[in-house]
């Protein structure tokens, strides 16, 4: 007993803040804790809470690098590359990251639980209530980025190790190797359906909740319900199931249009709409940390951050979809409320604060490039320049300053007017401000695991695959309505409803690291045909060895046992 409280309560020693950043500053004696159960419990839960936010950063980019909403300047030599690259390799040191941490997680949370025993208290049993939502988070978190798909052969294709806690017998100690898909699934439903149990309390949405577990239920059922094609209806029923307990709840509730399109300003505590964010503080960063945070890729506020990724042309593309969302500070107009988590670089005359306006548009070539072209008004007449040639720009739609031109090279290109916007290596910065800006004009960010939105998202999935499409149409445009008004969908069917959820789910989600995912769960291909230092012509199919990551080859060097790596080919 003594063994595992000291394993345990190293691995929550390195987290020593406030509240729930607290952590105790060493080892604990044993009969200390039996004796005062309550007080080290609380330290223990919150070193547990602890390894979340070291997980949640290489979490966030295994899941949104891999998609296609993002596009990057340039190469890089940080191992994150390969998640934009697909150039798999077992030795990543943000995949060891996310495997370390989130282990460590499952450790604390299982010799928690087996620590203490349940019925003490309402108190205790909450406790151990979070740790089994805990528990079950991260195997699910694990299972989606190193098992494939629940749809393809769940019973053979293999998923996670199961290991529960510390054993007792260290020495010669040998662990079981990787079980199935389908079985580490059994374990994050049973975990989450004992959580479900015994969690009574409701301490906010930075702590395990029964809404979080029946959020997550949702999800986790949503993937195990099959593709639009071949459903699984037993499951889809399921992810109804949950996700009405947290609709119906009337704990949370959807942000009205314009409080949503501040969602990244508002704490997890101070949002209605947030279910479980793992919670970040101020006090985390000093110096330069806000460069090596989530959102430090995706911009540069303050003078804090690299800011070489940006919206990607296909993302931009979505937006617009229903009418042009416009960033110009004159001319300020955002049709799509998600917009409002994109922020251009406009760049202005440093003598006379003008800015140039310019035809922007995508060319074609060897790959897509973005061009800015130097606009010139002539009464009605509207030219650019771009290269040695003038070209006189054909109105598609003038009121949205949408036009062609017949290009030199023999292609016509579709642009917008628009100012000039600062480039990176030839990308125009379209800043993504949602994993910033938490309650300071910094990168703080608390990174969220589950909100209403998505929620409306999963039912209106699962009712699809169940063949009701007017109820999935109704949840559809709970969210669509919200964001774009009067852009409701007229109706859906087993034709385009696959496309439509997922457009929106693409829409919603963006930047919350679901995009890969919810691609290849559903059978689909990852394209990424738009400008950046990706490989453009990549074309990722559900059933290329690549949609999954490789175990670490640090955590197979280090295993007590056989630990089975995942495919190196097709």
């Amino acid at each position: 007993m003594k063994k595992k409280i000291f394993i345990a309560l190293m691995a929550a020693a390195a987290f020593v803040s406030c509240d729930i950043d607290r952590a105790p500053y060493g080892s604990m004696d044993a009969d200390d804790i039996m004796n005062d159960p309550d007080t080290y419990l609380e330290s223990m839960i919150n070193g547990a809470y602890g390894q979340l936010k070291a997980w949640s950063d290489p979490m966030h980019r295994a899941g949104e690098y891999a998609g296609d909403n993002i596009a990057i300047r340039g190469t890089s030599t940080d191992a994150f590359f390969e998640f934009i690259s697909y150039n798999r390799t077992p030795n990543n040191g943000r995949l060891n990251q996310f495997w370390n941490a989130g282990y460590k997680a499952i450790a604390q949370t299982s010799n928690i639980i087996d620590m203490f025993a349940e019925g003490q208290s309402e108190e205790i049993n909450n406790r151990l209530g979070e740790c089994y939502y805990i528990r079950g988070l991260m195997y699910f978190y694990f299972v989606r980025a190193y098992g494939r798909p629940y749809y393809d052969n769940p019973e053979t294709n293999l998923g996670m190790p199961i290991v529960n806690g510390t054993p007792e017998d260290i020495p010669g100690l040998e662990l079981e190797d990787r079980v199935s898909v389908a079985a580490t699934y059994q374990q994050i439903i049973a975990d989450l359906e004992r959580a479900e149990e015994l969690l009574t309390m409701n301490n906010g949405p930075t702590y395990a909740s029964k809404g979080a577990v029946y959020a997550l239920l949702s999800r986790v059922y949503l993937y195990m319900s099959g593709t639009y094609q071949v459903p699984n209806t037993q499951y889809a029923q399921l992810a109804v199931d949950y996700a009405d307990k947290v609709i119906n709840s009337g704990d949370y509730s959807l942000l009205p249009r314009e409080r949503f399109m501040q969602y990244n300003t508002y704490t997890p505590e101070n949002n209605p709409e947030t279910i479980f964010a793992i919670k970040r503080m101020a006090s985390e960063f000093s110096g330069s940390d806000h460069y090596y945070g989530v959102g430090g890729m995706y911009a540069n506020i303050g003078g804090q951050g690299w800011g070489e990724m940006y919206a990607s042309a296909k993302y931009i593309d979505l937006l617009n979809e229903t009418g042009r969302n416009d960033w110009r500070e004159e001319k300020y107009n955002i049709v799509d409320a998600r917009a409002a988590f994109i922020a251009p670089t406009y760049s202005q005359d440093a003598n006379t604060g003008n800015y140039t306006e310019v035809f922007r548009f995508i060319r074609k070539g060897n790959t897509l490039t973005y061009a800015q072209a130097t606009v010139t008004r002539n009464g009605n007449t509207i030219t650019c320049r771009d290269g040695d040639n003038t070209y006189t720009l054909t109105p598609v739609d003038a009121e949205q300053e949408t036009y062609s031109i017949n290009h030199a090279d023999g292609n016509t290109y579709t642009g917008v007017i628009d100012n000039f916007i600062t480039v990176n290596n030839g990308l125009p910065q379209f800043y993504i401000t949602k994993a910033s800006r938490e309650g300071e004009e910094s990168h703080l960010h608390s990174p969220v695991i589950s909100r209403l939105g998505e929620v409306y998202l999963n039912r209106a999935e699962a009712y699809a695959k169940l063949g009701n499409y007017s109820a999935a149409l109704a949840d559809l445009n709970e969210i669509r309505t919200r964001s774009i008004v009067d852009g409701a969908y007229s109706s859906i069917n087993t034709s385009n409803a696959g496309t439509l959820i997922d457009k929106e789910r693409q829409l919603e989600l963006a930047f919350q690291a679901e995009r890969s995912y919810d691609v290849y769960r559903n059978g689909g291909t990852l394209t990424r045909h738009y400008p950046g230092a990706h490989n453009q012509s990549l074309e990722v199919v559900p059933t290329d060895y690549r949609v999954v990551y490789y175990i670490p080859q640090d955590a197979i060097n280090a295993y007590p046992g056989k630990l089975t790596q995942n495919p190196t080919s097709n």
